[in-house]
């Protein structure tokens, strides 16, 4: 998780464009050709992806951006220290 990535993902692209995204990168890790190095890749950017999705519907929920992905780097930080 990159929380800049997150950002740039949040601010330039609307939640249709980030679903249409993760499912092209879904469907790419089950191809059979598709190297351990692309799924890593792969599965960094859907994990990006997610936390733009997650980062917009906090936004639609009334927060504002920045209060969005300060809540969400904390609820990931939080998880990972557990």
């Amino acid at each position: 998780m990159k929380v800049p990535v997150i950002r740039q993902f949040f601010e330039n692209s609307t939640p249709e464009q980030l679903n249409a995204t993760l499912e092209v990168l879904e469907a790419f890790c089950e191809f059979r050709g598709v190297s351990d190095a692309e799924v890593d890749l792969a599965g960094e950017m859907i994990t990006n992806i997610c936390g733009a999705l997650e980062v917009h519907e906090s936004v639609n929920g009334g927060l504002e951006p920045r209060e969005a992905l300060n809540a969400f780097s904390a609820k990931v930080m939080g998880s990972i220290d557990r």
